[in-house]
């Protein structure tokens, strides 16, 4: 794959980094957003947010939110809160959460290869959600947000890695969730890691489809408007965190589901359990895939799902099974991705949040998944397939506005 240097990012000075790096835009609505940004005038949020600088209520699509993020985005520079690099760098950016830790290298990946499948993908975008990354990029001149990547382990990525620890961080501190965040600029050793990735023959998208789709289409749109492109200019680059695949933690996409199509509790279990045996259960988390643990009136129950011998990558998914021989047949969920009777809760939130919402009444029945693996992951990329919405849930989570490539 081809990666490069940032020119000069744009990077927050060291001393407000924990104010101004901010959570992805995507994992929180305009409420948590104005909420995390509240009293914080340097939050990268009201870059990547800025409806919450306008009145309640505003058009998130709107083009009076586009230019207040430009107005934003402008203002930390002039103040001095983001700063240009005084060099072209690549940097170690390493995460940590608990005891697990996982460092990837932040660099400039190229849009042919996302366009030519070096990059594979393997979820659909929505076309209003791109265009909203397309408008903010373009308005910005600028990706304001890190794709997440990952790659199969590799020994000299690995030893990279280890001899650049060594140093002393440009960045380390611990986020308002407990996520410790640190990293490294590499500037004179950088030419180690391109020559490093040129070897990888593919990479996989794990979050960020409409970032990375987005910069694709920026490229295209600077291409026609350029007679003398010649595939250099910063406009063909994005930037991504490229973890080797063996450090991602994988936590599942759990599912609720409203109501039981007119079945009694009774009925529900006896169907359920026509599928596959029902064991009642005190523990809520499964332990292998095909593993599913049922949270209904009170009780937790454990049934087994077994793919078909021939079953293809997609179809061998826990949340494929399920869809296919439970939410559909027996609760009409025909299309997860349209349905307003069923709801995803990712990993993060724990079980208790599935207990929550049946008890509360706001659910009829939960179910408890086992995360789909990074190897699975690879699996449906490579066959060119597309995974079930709502399928994998990373963490922890890139923070925005740590480095910020312009074209």
């Amino acid at each position: 794959m081809k990666i490069k240097t940032f020119n000069h990012a744009l990077r927050p000075d060291p001393a407000i980094a924990e104010k101004l790096a901010c959570l992805p835009y995507d994992v929180m609505n305009a409420e948590e957003a104005a909420k995390m940004a509240q009293g914080n005038p340097v939050s990268f949020l009201h870059v990547e947010r800025a409806e919450i600088d306008l009145p309640q209520g505003t058009d998130p699509y709107s083009a009076a939110v586009y230019e207040k993020s430009r107005e934003n985005f402008l203002k930390l520079q002039a103040d001095k809160h983001l700063i240009r690099d005084s060099d072209n760098c690549v940097y170690l950016y390493q995460q940590q959460m608990g005891e697990h830790i996982q460092r990837g290298l932040t660099a400039l990946c190229h849009v042919d290869d996302y366009n030519s499948n070096v990059i594979k993908k393997h979820e659909k975008t929505r076309l209003a959600k791109e265009n909203d990354r397309l408008t903010l990029n373009l308005t910005l001149g600028a990706h304001p947000g890190l794709v997440f990547l990952t790659v199969r382990d590799d020994e000299r990525i690995d030893a990279l890695i280890a001899q650049t620890v060594k140093e002393k961080p440009l960045y380390d501190f611990v986020a308002d969730d407990g996520i410790r965040h640190s990293a490294w600029r590499v500037c004179e050793h950088a030419a180690d890691w391109v020559k490093a990735f040129a070897d990888i023959p593919v990479a996989y998208v794990a979050d960020g489809h409409h970032r990375s789709a987005a910069a694709a289409r920026v490229a295209d749109k600077k291409r026609a408007e350029n007679p003398n492109h010649t595939g250099q200019e910063d406009y063909n680059y994005f930037p991504a965190v490229i973890f080797p695949a063996s450090q991602l933690k994988v936590l599942p996409y759990n599912r609720s589901v409203a109501d039981l199509n007119g079945r009694s509790t009774e009925e529900f279990l006896k169907e359920l359990g026509n599928i596959s045996p029902l064991t009642q259960t005190s523990s809520p988390d499964p332990e292998t895939p095909g593993d599913v643990r049922v949270y209904i009136a009170g009780k937790w129950y454990q049934m087994t799902l077994t793919p078909a011998a021939d079953a293809d990558p997609v179809s061998r998914l826990d949340v494929s099974m399920l869809q296919e021989r439970v939410l559909q047949p027996l609760l009409a969920i025909d299309d997860p991705r349209t349905s307003e009777r069923v709801d995803f809760i990712g990993g993060i939130r724990g079980t208790n949040e599935l207990v929550k919402l049946v008890d509360s009444g706001k659910a009829a029945v939960a179910f408890s998944m086992y995360p789909v693996t990074i190897q699975q992951l690879m699996d449906i990329a490579d066959a060119d397939q597309i995974m079930p919405p709502k399928s994998t849930w990373f963490e922890p989570k890139l923070r925005s506005g740590l480095f910020v490539p312009t074209f």
